[in-house]
């Protein structure tokens, strides 16, 4: 005989009624989380406010690791990219949707420029291509954790470490055949063989008594150089080590890092083109500072190796005269960029003829108006 249960509010149960009762609850209990469901996709602005909180973790990538271990990544936007963080949650490479361009941490390193500034970069951040343009998921994919493994931690010269490779001072390197590849730059002097050249402020031909003076970069290194569109373009002997700003850009990003040169300011299709007014406004990488016509109103979004773009006195009409690569900010919290500049007599981070930051009240901080991640 089936013994009754102590009763509840006053009843006695047996053993079968006990059971019925609990599997009537767990009934009612699943439909009230239905309920809640169907409440969720009912109401839009629910489902909104629950995607709106911050995403759980990524699970970490067990084949690519740093030295602390697996890594974990994780996507965020403004713009739209993927990081990379290691087991403490320390961002350790930043990979940018539609652009090459990879931001690593690395070993500290220090940028300066005694001669003209007392400012110093202090900077982990290490600039690398991409061997492809990036898309979301790519972190899966063969070819970058091969890529990745390489990169993490190596002290190859990147896109910084090139660019300082051609400040006044810096020793000259060659190439097997005696092609002189690196060393202290000069900015374009002017000479009779000027009219017709395209050069950083914009195309030939913009007139005789003002002709557009500029150095490419096969200037620099004094030999011709045939582009993807067969176009031959051949060096004048005068022009030697000598670079605009727009050359200098396509010597480091392109010439020394492998980003496809253009031989002309045509369709971005072919590569990147010549001037920084057609740099501003082709179609590689991604605008993380759209160009409007003004200086943007915040710039925080900026990350070392993006190219930055300004309005000059030389071209009227809002035109880009002048193109940077940012370095991020100095030892004083103001963001630093390096170019090739007429007044300073070459590449510099520094403050002759000019303050090189983007913040304050400078010539090259009122001029800012763009800026690319390639």
């Amino acid at each position: 005989m089936k013994r009754p249960l102590p009763g509840i509010f006053g009843f006695s149960l047996t053993r079968n009624t006990a059971l019925f009762l609990v599997t009537a609850v767990l009934l009612a209990a699943s439909y009230g989380l239905s309920l809640q469901l169907k409440h969720r996709n009912d109401h839009p602005e629910a489902a909104q406010a629950a995607q709106a909180a911050p995403p759980s973790p990524a699970a970490p990538d067990a084949g690519i690791r740093a030295g602390t271990g697996p890594l974990r990544f994780e996507r965020i936007g403004n713009p739209a990219r993927t990081v990379a963080r290691d087991r403490h949650g320390t961002v350790i490479a930043t990979f940018t949707d539609g652009a090459r361009t990879a931001v690593l941490t690395g070993p500290s390193r220090t940028f300066a420029e005694p001669r003209t500034t007392d400012a110093k970069v202090v900077t982990k951040s290490w600039v690398r291509l991409l061997p492809k343009t990036w898309a979301r998921g790519a972190e899966r994919s063969g070819w970058f954790r091969t890529w990745l493994r390489s990169r993490l931690g190596s002290r190859d010269p990147d896109v910084l470490g090139i660019a300082f490779e051609y400040i006044a001072g810096a020793p000259a390197r060659t190439t097997a055949a005696g092609v002189t590849y690196s060393g202290a730059a000069r900015y374009t002097p002017n000479t009779p063989g000027d009219a017709g050249r395209v050069g950083s402020a914009g195309r030939a031909g913009q007139g005789k008594s003002k002709p557009r003076t500029g150095s490419d970069f096969y200037d620099y290194l004094g030999i011709p150089w045939t582009f993807p569109d067969t176009v031959t373009r051949r060096p004048e002997k005068d022009r030697a080590r000598s670079v605009d700003s727009s050359g200098y850009v396509r010597l480091v990003y392109g010439y020394r890092s492998g980003f496809p040169l253009s031989s002309r300011d045509g369709p971005a299709g072919s590569g990147l083109q010549r001037s920084a007014d057609a740099i501003a406004h082709g179609r590689f990488g991604v605008p993380v500072m759209p160009l409007t016509g003004r200086r943007p109103a915040v710039i925080q979004q900026l990350q070392p190796g993006d190219l930055v773009f300004f309005s000059t006195r030389e071209l009227p009409g809002g035109r880009i005269g002048h193109i940077g690569i940012y370095l991020g900010l100095d030892t004083a919290d103001h963001p630093r960029f390096i170019s090739s500049r007429k007044n300073a007599g070459g590449p510099t981070m520094g403050d002759k003829s000019g303050t090189h930051r983007l913040d304050g009240d400078g010539y090259y901080a009122q001029g800012l108006r763009a800026a690319r991640r390639l």
